[in-house]
Formats: structure tokens, C-alpha cells, sequence
């Protein structure tokens, strides 16, 4: 598996995929991603360093991404990630964050002290019947202002049987209006049950390909646009 790439087209960055501890909540219908995990911290780390040598810094820009939560990166790890990001002369960091650890969100801010933080959290949708009942996310808010509140950087799922052209015009408005950044993920059938609608995703392509036009919107055709979490063959 492809674990550290350089992203060139928008927002140039490097992006490393590392292991983590599992996800704390590990019940989201449609996500087999959750298995990339260990228990064993002394592996997970000695791993994840082999990753992050990779990095050079060359576009002070760097994006951490695991099956879970940053906060289930081991310490050392973290650690590693600092050394790094400072030697290298890093500017910018993007993490990614379940929204139930929005109030410890200036933990890794001030362990990352002077840094620019983006924390990415994946809303998936704003609509709370879909988000909750069907997608089982675990999410739960009153509205957009209670995450813009923690997040500049919002992920949305698009492409799922049950979803509505209406629930995704909603939050592509939301999106636009309300958040720094957003990316929009055209979801990929995997080994969960759920199911993608491909008229869904013609019609979101048709009505919001202007979207990649934005600087500050990306938009994942495939699950490993970004270049890692597939095989090398798969980047030819």
C-alpha cells in the first residue's frame, strides 16, 4: 500500500497515511477503512517513522491521515510528527478528527506549538437523519454553526443509495458558504453493505464539477486521488 505521496494540482502538499490505534468509534456503516489498525504501539510507531522519513518539507505543507482520529496516533508518534514538521520547516499541518474530540482540539494545537492546524472532520452530511439512522456516523449536532465553530475543514459523502439530489445540494451550499475547506468524497463500494448510486454521482457530476475549480474544495473521484491507500499499480 502506497503510504506517502506528493500532492501537486491544488493546495500543493505532502500527505503520509499512517497506522494508528483502532477508531473509537469504529460504527460507521459504510466504512471498511477502520481495519487499517494495531494495538501494539511499539510497532505502530516504528512504522510510522519509516513512513515520515519520507517527508522533505519542500512545500511546507504536511497532511497526516490514519484510520482514525489523530488522537489515536501514539505519543511517539506525535512526537516523530513534531521533530519533522520543525526540522523541515513545516508551516502547515492538516489532521484529521472525529467530531467528539472537538473539545480537545487545542491539545494538538498547543503540542504543535506555532503551527497552522486544519483539522478535517468527516460530517459526511448535514443532513442528521442520513448522517445518524442510515450512515451511523455518531455525529450529532443542531446545525452547521456547531461545527464550523471547531472546524475550519469539513468532508462530505456523496454517491450512496438513499441519499437525495436535495440532501446534497443543501450541504454543497453549506459547504460554500459556511467552511475554510471542504472534500467531497464520491463514495466507493467496499466491503460494507452499503451501496453507491451511480445515477446520484452522474448528476453530482454534471451539476457541481465546477466545484474543482475552487482552491479551496477537492473533490475525490476515486478513494485514492489523493495517491495513497492503493497499491502502486493503482498510480500508473
Amino acid at each position: 500500500m502506497i503510504r506517502y505521496n506528493r500532492i501537486l494540482r491544488k493546495n500543493p502538499r505532502e500527505i503520509v497515511l499512517l497506522k494508528s490505534r483502532p477508531c473509537q468509534w469504529g460504527r460507521c456503516l459504510f466504512c471498511d477503512y477502520i481495519k487499517d489498525n494495531w494495538d501494539d504501539d511499539n510497532h505502530i510507531n516504528q512504522f510510522n517513522k519509516d513512513i515520515l522519513n519520507n517527508v522533505t518539507g519542500e512545500f511546507k505543507q504536511l497532511e497526516v491521515i490514519n484510520s482514525a482520529s489523530v488522537f489515536q496516533l501514539p505519543k511517539e508518534t506525535l512526537d516523530d510528527i513534531r521533530d519533522i514538521v520543525y526540522s523541515k520547516g513545516i508551516e502547515r499541518l492538516y489532521f484529521e478528527s472525529h467530531y467528539n474530540y472537538r473539545h480537545r482540539l487545542s491539545e494538538i494545537v498547543d503540542y504543535f506549538k506555532g503551527i497552522d492546524i486544519v483539522f478535517k472532520c468527516g460530517i459526511e452530511t448535514f443532513n442528521n437523519n442520513f448522517r445518524n439512522n442510515c450512515l451511523n456516523k455518531g455525529v450529532y449536532f443542531t446545525d452547521y454553526r456547531d461545527v464550523a465553530k471547531y472546524f475550519k475543514s469539513i468532508c462530505l459523502l456523496v454517491g450512496i443509495k438513499g441519499q437525495t439530489k436535495e440532501m446534497i445540494s443543501k450541504d454543497m451550499d453549506i459547504l460554500q458558504e459556511h467552511f475554510d475547506y471542504g472534500c467531497i468524497n464520491i463514495y466507493v463500494e467496499n466491503s460494507t453493505p452499503v451501496k453507491r448510486d451511480e445515477e446520484l454521482i452522474h448528476w453530482f457530476k454534471e451539476n457541481y464539477s465546477y466545484l474543482e475549480e475552487y482552491d479551496n474544495i477537492e473533490i475525490l473521484w476515486n478513494n485514492t486521488d489523493f495517491g495513497v491507500g492503493g497499491d502502486a499499480d493503482e498510480h500508473k
